[in-house]
């Protein structure tokens, strides 16, 4: 058994919050898992009251020049273990484009 799964199981069965840095590759994995796409990178990570949120860049459709290709913001939901329970596309952008919220 790999040391990675051990941890996995003790998290399970201790029943406690994984690490932030878990909650993300979590997050992405199990995202790639349903849309058959590669995450770009994880945005934005917090706790919850019930586990963990995430955001997670996907790009949707590729283009040249590569700053045309389009891009997509995911909101993640995992529980404390680091479950996916619910995922959502909450904005779609070029690559190129500039945030104007920030």
């Amino acid at each position: 058994m790999s040391e990675d799964t051990t941890s996995e199981d003790t998290t399970h069965r201790a029943g406690r919050r994984v690490s932030a840095p878990r909650a993300m590759r979590r997050a992405a994995e199990q995202l790639q898992e349903l849309l058959g796409r590669a995450p770009e990178s994880v945005s934005a990570v917090k706790p919850t009251e019930n586990g963990w949120q995430a955001d997670v860049e996907v790009m949707e459709l590729e283009r040249v020049p590569g700053t045309t290709s389009v891009m997509a913001s995911y909101q993640v939901t995992l529980d404390e273990e680091g479950e996916l329970l619910a995922y959502e596309r909450i904005r779609r952008y070029t690559r190129g484009q500039i945030d104007p919220r920030q």
